[in-house]
């Protein structure tokens, strides 16, 4: 998963950026070889990653340039917030979708389910498949079929400043009940709020709803679930977490501000994930680098459990040059490179072997996050899944705001859940 909000917008995207020095392909390159064989033509590759990131996914689609020297890699870099509606827009209108995306785990059985993907089965694109974990497959697959190869795997964790912590005598809250207790002593010794709570988006209610022992929905049976007694308690607990001025929120920007909020100071913990950790330990408050903590999610009254997220790579099912695209998708979910996106970033990877690497095996956060991805909670990887999250912002706005009660907000998301999944109880 990422730290956009699950919802789009609808802004520009970034420009793209050509990596070849000499003009895209065409013609006989579209067919992704030529006369002899060898790769040629034009990919273009829309990458989703954050500003932290981007620059090293970039250098990363270079590399298959060099590999590949007659295959011209068009890179463009997509706000996330806008990279769900942009290729629905490209992709269901025929014009301007890229050949390969980076695509959130929640993403790929929608795209799929409107054909805008090519199945993976059979093409160069999976490769030792079974090395990945099994963990990240499952949001790839569709209907029998596989439209992406899992590229990164991630969860949230709990970010917490160790000096903060310890200039207030408290310890790293396991609960959010023991986070609640402890945000007095912060603020009170330290000046800091103890939480940013990631009010605007969605993705970070999850914690609160698996922590009371719920969920969205159980897809095998078919049953709306965020409006029992547990969805109730989830509202009520990010309610009460507020209310407390033991967390700090914002209806909008939140990616943005809890960043900020955790470079400078002025919280002492963030719910967050590992694509924030080079972000994080680029403020002040980190400086030194070693005062960055993390810890698992603090649990509710019944659990403690994070959502699985994380990153696959798709290939448009309306691409011009498909072989090229499965080789750079090959490429990109490669060890190799897996490997490179740790060292550089700190992020997972989805294949079993590159844990087995000294460097990958002693990464402080993967130390950390791996045990926390193999508890992680999966998902309903539906086609409507991306599309649950959209009526639980809409409810966290009102509860947040006083406009309904937690129990308002429960109903009214398992309102919409029935609508939107017509053959659910």
């Amino acid at each position: 998963m990422r730290c956009g909000i699950r919802g789009v917008t609808a802004t520009a995207l970034v420009a793209g950026l050509a990596l070849a020095a000499t003009g895209c392909g065409g013609g006989d390159g579209d067919s992704g070889s030529n006369s002899g064989g060898e790769l040629s033509g034009t990919v273009t590759f829309w990458d989703t990653s954050n500003d932290a990131e981007k620059a090293t996914y970039r250098k990363l689609a270079e590399g298959f340039q060099k590999e590949h020297p007659k295959v011209h890699v068009q890179y463009v870099n997509v706000p996330f917030g806008d990279a769900n509606a942009k290729f629905k827009n490209a992709a269901g209108g025929n014009s301007g979708a890229p050949d390969v995306m980076r695509t959130e785990v929640a993403w790929t059985a929608d795209f799929a389910n409107l054909g805008y993907l090519a199945p993976l089965d059979g093409t160069p694109a999976l490769d030792k498949t079974d090395d990945y974990l099994p963990q990240a497959v499952g949001s790839t697959k569709f209907k029998g079929k596989t439209y992406a190869a899992p590229q990164v795997i991630d969860t949230l964790g709990l970010f917490y400043n160790k000096k903060l912590l310890k200039d207030a005598g408290v310890g790293v809250p396991k609960t959010f009940a023991e986070l609640t207790t402890a945000a007095k002593k912060i603020k009170a010794k330290t000046g800091a709020t103890a939480l940013y709570l990631r009010g605007d988006d969605p993705y970070w209610f999850l914690p609160y709803l698996y922590g009371e022992g719920g969920n969205m929905v159980d897809a095998r049976d078919k049953i709306v679930q965020i409006d029992d007694g547990a969805g109730v308690k989830a509202f009520k607990t990010i309610k009460d977490l507020v209310d407390s001025k033991a967390a700090v929120t914002d209806a909008t920007d939140g990616q943005e501000n809890q960043l900020k909020a955790l470079k400078d100071g002025t919280v002492a913990m963030a719910v967050d994930g590992p694509w924030d950790i080079e972000g994080a330990r680029a403020g002040k408050a980190f400086k030194d680098k070693e005062n960055l903590g993390v810890a698992p999610v603090p649990a509710g009254s019944k659990a403690q459990g994070s959502p699985q997220g994380g990153w696959n790579l798709s290939v448009y099912a309306g691409s011009k040059n498909l072989q090229a695209s499965y080789a750079f998708v090959k490429y990109m979910s490669s060890a190799k490179v897996q490997q490179q996106t740790t060292d550089k970033l700190s992020l997972l990877p989805t294949r079993k072997s590159v844990y087995e690497v000294p460097a990958v095996k002693n990464n402080e956060m993967v130390r950390f996050f791996k045990p926390a991805v193999d508890g992680a909670v999966q998902r309903p990887w539906i086609a409507e899944g991306n599309s649950l999250f959209e009526p639980i912002k809409v409810q966290m706005n009102k509860v947040l705001t006083g406009a309904a009660s937690p129990e308002q907000a429960a109903k009214a998301t398992g309102d919409a859940y029935r609508k939107l999944l017509k053959d659910y109880k």
